[in-house]
């Protein structure tokens, strides 16, 4: 299996999602991730039905050695200095303020070990009127003007998983990235900063892009009308997704398969143009068509006819695909501290290689006899 970053060591100090998310990153690509926890309780994440090992801290741990340090004790910072002076990362997703007051800040851990490549993350960002506002996953989206794109104006809610706390991890592992690049150049680390009201802006760049340019304000159905995507249930309650785009052998081949080849002639499926307009009309006549057969049987047929398309799956499908079976994508570590722990491979392959196991997320403290213990009193 590929390690690039298998010379690499990262101390993280991430709690939730988004610094672990990060350090996760990093692990997937070969670097030693130490997680350094809070003495006796960890990463809050691990709590789960009065133990520390809950399916939300397992998604973005694994990988990792896990210790338990408190630095605001000299005898645990000392070790944690030692431990600063041979990394090459650090990672905290603490709000401002916070890591100075545990003695990790940027300025005292550079000094300590001036190539380290430092990883900030926070809500809003390091000044500015909302640098001490407490950010979660959903405030961040609505912030950010992408939680608007996802809510159904006729029934608000908030819906789908965490976007923005992972997304936020994502960015910041992709800073430490070129940052440790260009150390190969200067020799010298840099701090790395951003936060997710930064990361989940840039993300909804297409909308800020039609903003800028045309004045244009998207809404939830901006994309999807334009991209001519559709979900239909079928006879069998079961979802079934369409992406049309634009080329006219798409619709001129769906038409045929749903046994309607009429239907181009209609106004409202014309052109791309009235397709896009008549959004609302071209739902109303497909529905009850896709309605009358299972899902299984219109797959099949609309494969056969090159129709962008794929059945709404749930994560049991995925996994049992025979596409994932093919590809490798569940990967699992047979041997976890809590049994058999199953996920989802890395998506990044070098020169053919995948990601081909992976080690459970430690539970807590796992590594204490043999990373803290041999630095105390050294």
């Amino acid at each position: 299996m590929a390690q690039p970053l298998k010379d690499v060591t990262v101390l993280e100090m991430g709690t939730f999602i988004t610094g672990p998310a990060a350090g996760m990153l990093l692990a997937d690509l070969g670097a030693r991730v130490i997680k350094v926890e809070q003495t006796g309780k960890g990463d809050p994440f691990r709590a789960f039905r009065g133990g520390l090992y809950s399916p939300h801290f397992q998604t973005y741990n694994r990988g990792k050695q896990s210790i338990e340090l408190d630095t605001r004790e000299p005898g645990d910072l000392a070790v944690f200095d030692r431990l600063v002076a041979e990394a090459d990362v650090f990672i905290q997703n603490f709000r401002p303020g916070v890591a100075a007051r545990l003695g990790v800040d940027p300025e005292r851990l550079r000094g300590i070990n001036p190539r380290l490549i430092y990883a900030s993350i926070s809500g809003f960002g390091q000044e500015g009127p909302d640098r001490d506002r407490p950010a979660f996953d959903t405030v961040a989206q609505a912030a950010s003007g992408f939680l608007r794109l996802l809510v159904n104006p006729a029934h608000p809610r908030v819906v789908g998983p965490a976007i923005a706390d992972s997304l936020t991890g994502f960015y910041a592992a992709y800073g430490v990235l070129a940052a440790l690049h260009e150390r190969e150049r200067t020799g010298k680390g840099r701090l790395v900063e951003t936060s997710m009201f930064e990361a989940m802006s840039h993300f909804n760049l297409d909308d800020f892009t039609h903003y800028f340019s045309e004045g244009l304000v998207m809404g939830p159905s901006s994309r999807p009308h334009v991209s001519q995507s559709y979900v239909f249930e079928c006879l069998d309650g079961k979802w079934l997704a369409l992406h049309m785009s634009s080329p006219p052998k798409f619709w001129e081949n769906l038409a045929a398969t749903v046994g309607r080849p009429d239907m181009l002639d209609m106004p409202q499926f014309a052109t791309r143009d009235a397709r896009i307009a008549h959004y609302e009309d071209v739902v109303a006549f497909l529905a009850p068509i896709f309605a009358t057969r299972n899902r299984d049987d219109w797959c099949r047929d609309l494969l056969a006819r090159e129709v962008p398309h794929s059945p709404v799956r749930t994560s049991a499908e995925v996994a049992e695909s025979a596409q994932a079976r093919t590809l490798g994508l569940v990967v699992e570590d047979p041997e976890g501290p809590h049994g058999r722990f199953r996920t989802i491979r890395s998506p990044v392959a070098f020169d053919g290689e995948r990601m081909d196991r992976v080690t459970a997320p430690p539970v807590l403290g796992a590594d204490n006899e043999t990373i803290v213990a041999p630095l105390r009193g050294g």
